[in-house]
């Protein structure tokens, strides 16, 4: 450390977070050997710096990345910021550090540890987005359609803007598990909701119906002679079955008569 402590931030989990954390260190000019968005569960020796989050300094230090390294860096930080890895506040506070140093630069150094680290989680996260895109199923929940999905890393601020212009006319949600977030788009207005729980409830006879139409749909298209499981994993990750449709097929009772809309019965056997 520049003034030779030993020293944890901690801070309360946000972006803007961690935008304070960097402010910090550029501040008082010390390097923090961790960043933490929670207090730490075990005891430890170094000392304990609660950094609070005040928007004016996030916000310097936004425009400073900006300005200083590049635009596409900004982008870059945000996207890492949403990755699963466990050490990623004290690597992005790394990334910022060198690319003040070296400008834009710094976006080009692969073979630098933090740069590399980064450029290899935010690729993760990325693809992970770009897979859920196509891989979320809905159910109607009486006027609402409702997805779960339990990805690694935090991709409902990646999917928000492709959801609603596909599905601008409807009213949906979508429930990320792991984080406990969802993006909930009513009336025309997208919001991102953090800390919240949330269970799919059972689906009524003629949401069944619909998932079965599905199901026979996926199971008919399919050309027996071209079946390789192999390839179909490397494509479609077998941790994205739970909440697909057709792939998770533990809701396969349901009672003889399933409405399908208001005049059509669908006659299961």
């Amino acid at each position: 450390m520049l003034d030779g402590r030993d020293m944890i931030y901690c801070y309360d989990g946000t972006f803007d977070g961690l935008m304070c954390c960097v402010f910090e260190s550029f501040l008082k000019k010390e390097i923090p050997s961790d960043i933490l968005p929670d207090e730490p569960e075990q005891l430890s020796l170094s000392e304990i710096k609660y950094i609070e989050t005040n928007t004016a300094y996030s916000e310097r230090v936004i425009r400073g990345i900006s300005k200083k390294i590049s635009s596409n860096s900004l982008l870059f930080v945000k996207q890492a910021f949403l990755t699963y890895i466990p050490n990623k506040d004290i690597l992005i506070l790394d990334y910022i550090r060198k690319g003040i140093r070296y400008g834009r630069r710094i976006e080009k150094m692969l073979s630098d540890d933090t740069v590399n680290a980064l450029n290899k989680a935010v690729y993760h996260c990325t693809h992970e987005a770009h897979l859920l895109k196509g891989f979320i199923r809905f159910s109607d929940l009486g006027g609402y359609l409702a997805a779960v999905i339990s990805p690694k890393n935090k991709v409902i601020p990646l999917i928000a803007d492709h959801f609603a212009d596909r599905l601008g006319n409807e009213n949906f949600f979508i429930y990320d598990r792991t984080h406990r977030m969802a993006l909930v788009y009513f009336e025309h207005r997208a919001e991102i909701i953090e800390n919240i729980d949330f269970e799919m409830p059972s689906a009524d006879d003629c949401e069944k119906g619909f998932r079965m139409l599905w199901r026979e749909f996926y199971d008919a298209i399919e050309i027996q002679e071209r079946k390789n499981p192999r390839c179909r994993m490397n494509n479609m990750p077998k941790r994205f079955w739970e909440n697909m449709t057709e792939m998770n097929r533990t809701d396969i009772e349901f009672s003889e008569n399933s409405m399908i809309g208001e005049n059509n019965v669908l006659m299961i056997e």
